[in-house]
């Protein structure tokens, strides 16, 4: 492979833009191509970006050279074009999560497997500096082993988001809501920080959006591989939106957490980041005093940069730069997998009762 990846998206939609904005900046990205089922809005967005329109993927990657797809299509339509784009020889990242069900992500990775291809899943919540640190803490051994993680989500969805695109707030076309819509970037983290999950305890409702058939909010307790316990809050019916944070405690007794977002959490192309994320937790001994330096320094660079992109592109450039040395992507399609069953355990765990993930 050469030193530029020839890149392209499908699905011209919202987050769309934060991936376009990135592969064009990127020098390890040839942005060539963008696709969508609706033309007109294909060569609306590929104008934009200075790049070729088409509305049929296989047509795109045949035509352009595509070597890197990243598809941000609605979350049941992740597999088609990911498994096309396989076939094809055509590395894949997928927008979380990375499909609607399971056996969608069997697919895809069986798919990647066979034609000796990179799949991976964005997640870029993991490259937030308060959240790389807590990740070095627990590999440092400082809080022991981890044996309490925790999510919990206060946030907002009003009307006007679920109205802002036709797919959202249905089962069919959307896969779930907030478990699998706003969740996944947050199970991620803590499946990431304490290991897969084994066993699962969910329930879920809708509590405030009666115009749309999916939750709105959902609870649920995890026992993780190595005996950890957890637990998921996650809602979208605090009105304008509290906080998310992330919480893991050792058994030394120190703990770390993160407040990855302040409010409701950004809607890519409706809203910005606004606030940065920061440490709100650390209790280390020796390092109980390091919280403000920590906040400073995090506000510093989250001021120095385009917050609302920032974290994209630094995804993005992981996964082309893992193409480009041969190496696994920062979040891969494993993992990705792992929190898709976290969620699909957690709906059947509501729907029947079950408790087994």
């Amino acid at each position: 492979m050469n030193e530029k990846v020839r890149t392209a998206i499908v699905g011209c939609g919202k987050v769309a833009h934060l991936h376009a904005a990135a592969l064009k900046r990127l020098a390890e990205s040839e942005f060539v191509a963008a696709c969508d089922a609706d033309p007109e809005r294909a060569r609306t967005f590929a104008g934009r970006y200075g790049v070729c329109p088409f509305s049929e993927c296989a047509d795109m990657i045949a035509a352009c050279g595509v070597e890197a797809l990243v598809i941000c299509t609605p979350h049941p339509l992740h597999a088609a074009p990911a498994v096309s784009a396989a076939n094809a020889g055509v590395h894949v990242l997928v927008e979380k999560p990375l499909a609607a069900s399971v056996a969608d992500c069997d697919t895809m990775i069986e798919a990647a497997r066979r034609n000796g291809v990179t799949l991976g899943v964005v997640s870029q919540r993991r490259f937030f500096e308060p959240v790389a640190r807590m990740k070095a803490a627990i590999e440092a051994g400082k809080i022991g082993t981890p044996v309490l993680g925790t999510i919990a989500m206060y946030s907002w969805r009003d009307e006007a988001y679920y109205r802002s695109d036709p797919w959202r707030g249905r089962w069919d076309t959307e896969g779930g809501g907030v478990l699998i819509n706003q969740s996944p970037h947050h199970i991620d983290i803590l499946q990431w920080l304490l290991g897969p999950v084994e066993e699962v305890v969910g329930r879920w409702a809708n509590f405030n959006h009666p115009y749309v058939e999916v939750e709105d909010t959902a609870v649920a307790l995890l026992r993780f591989r190595n005996g950890a316990l957890g637990s998921v809050v996650a809602s979208l019916s605090q009105k304008p939106g509290i906080y998310t944070k992330i919480h893991v405690h050792g058994s030394n007794g120190a703990s770390i957490g993160a407040q990855t977002d302040t409010g409701a959490t950004f809607v890519a192309g409706m809203s910005e980041a606004v606030e940065p994320p920061f440490n709100d937790l650390w209790t280390i001994p020796g390092e109980e005093g390091n919280i403000e330096c920590f906040r400073a320094q995090d506000c510093a660079a989250f001021r120095a940069a385009d917050a609302t992109l920032r974290y994209h592109e630094l995804q993005d450039q992981d996964f082309l730069r893992a193409l480009l040395e041969g190496r696994a992507p920062a979040v891969t399609a494993e993992e990705g997998r792992g929190v898709v069953r976290i969620i699909e355990a957690i709906y059947r765990s509501g729907r029947t009762g079950a408790g087994r993930a």
